[in-house]
């Protein structure tokens, strides 16, 4: 490994080193996936506001409250692989800290937006850019600070180091949700924008008390040639992410228009069973190999769909926002470590920008197609059409999965 003058390769292990104590080693984890659980505790508390403020308060139709959280992600799509390269070149802390500054400016446009909210299509246009950065933003932190710890802790770490970045990001959606419905109803939206500056710039003092890692000089591979390794795995995960991107958009309007309570409570259950998953069965993408895994859990998010769908009273919608939530946990980090180590060591940046990137994809396309169905037959539907990307998901890994060696980590 050579690395850059600005680079601390003290702080880095060599790829497949051991860490001294299961105990340290999660530390060391949790040092840079608290950056993800800023970012998207940010996220949470916009996501859980935007579409009612935009439907409700602005009064323009459930297209555009779709559109408007959809903007977002298609910010973080346009954004990912740049934020890969400047990762694997650059270095994961500059990355990572570029991605923070952004989310800080969001979060004041998103205050500005709410103070014109008296000027609909003002306010409607100030948050959208708001969403645009701070979909810049997610991408260089949740690229930058997943190949920040994978650095740090080595290559055989490397399951690990996703799992408790999943835990950081949805554990961070499940905490924001209902904190931005509590921000809005007692002080006003505009807090919301405030509170999500505090938070990052929180986050930004903190990734700068934590030591750089070191670069590679030897140039990653082009593009082309990472998107054509990890497409099949990207476009699984895509699938997979219909079902969250789905609920995350429309869970407050479909409870809406039901006159159903405390809608931010299915996100915080979806947040939560996320997580639990994420802690308590990651070891299994090491035990039976990431194909397995993810099919089995588009299975499960595809049941909790499915319950959705049928929901005839809020609690079979919570239990279903929980099933689906448990089901999608391990998608990500089953399909992530097949992708990353179909590259080399010096592309890991790149590989997990593009493969995460068909998420975002997936994310900005649910949000204007459930809205399109919305329109046309109603919000139960839209969970149906989430189960069904579930089920072309496992069938889309049955054709494209490959015999694999366990991996030799411990997750």
């Amino acid at each position: 490994m050579v690395t850059s003058a600005s680079t601390l390769p003290a702080d880095s292990l060599p790829d497949g080193a051991a860490p001294q104590s299961e105990f340290s080693s999660t530390l060391r984890i949790i040092a840079t996936a608290i950056l993800s659980f800023a970012c998207y505790i940010t996220i949470g508390m916009q996501l859980a506001v935007v579409p009612s403020f935009v439907h409700l308060t602005l009064h323009f139709s459930a297209v555009i409250a779709g559109l408007a959280v959809s903007v977002q992600y298609v910010a973080t799509l346009a954004s990912r692989p740049f934020a890969g390269h400047t990762s694997d070149t650059k270095g994961a802390k500059r990355a990572t800290a570029s991605g923070l500054c952004s989310i800080i400016a969001s979060g004041a446009l998103f205050t500005i937006a709410a103070f014109l909210r008296h000027d609909a299509l003002a306010s409607l246009l100030a948050l959208c850019l708001s969403r645009l950065v701070l979909g810049f933003g997610e991408s260089w932190v949740a690229t930058g600070g997943a190949l920040w710890g994978i650095a740090r802790m080595g290559e055989s770490q490397q399951a690990k180091v996703i799992s408790w970045n999943g835990v950081g990001s949805y554990g961070g959606m499940a905490l924001g949700a209902p904190v931005g419905v509590l921000l809005e109803n007692h002080y006003g939206l505009g807090t919301v924008g405030m509170v999500s500056i505090a938070i990052s710039a929180a986050a930004a003092v903190w990734a700068a008390t934590i030591p750089r890692v070191a670069t590679y000089r030897k140039p990653p591979l082009a593009f082309a040639k990472v998107l054509k390794k990890v497409t099949g795995e990207g476009i699984g995960l895509g699938l997979g992410g219909i079902g969250f991107g789905t609920i995350a958009a429309f869970i407050t309007l479909f409870y809406a228009s039901r006159n159903w309570p405390e809608a931010s409570l299915s996100l915080t259950l979806f947040g939560a069973a996320f997580v639990v998953a994420r802690l308590g069965f990651a070891w299994t993408v090491t035990k039976w190999g990431g194909y397995p895994v993810a099919m089995v859990s588009l299975a499960v998010e595809c049941a909790g769909l499915l319950v959705l769908w049928l929901a005839p009273a809020p609690l079979a919608a919570r239990i279903g926002a929980t099933i689906a939530g448990f089901g999608f946990s391990l998608v990500f980090p089953a399909l992530g470590v097949e992708a990353v180590r179909k590259v080399p060591v010096e592309s890991r940046g790149s590989a997990l920008a593009i493969y995460t990137a068909f998420i975002d994809l997936s994310m900005g396309v649910a949000g204007p197609l459930a809205g399109a169905i919305v329109s046309a037959a109603g919000y139960p539907p839209i969970f149906l059409f989430a189960a069904a990307a579930a089920v072309l998901g496992i069938a889309l890994l049955l054709k494209i999965r490959q015999p694999s060696a366990t991996l030799q980590t411990s997750a």
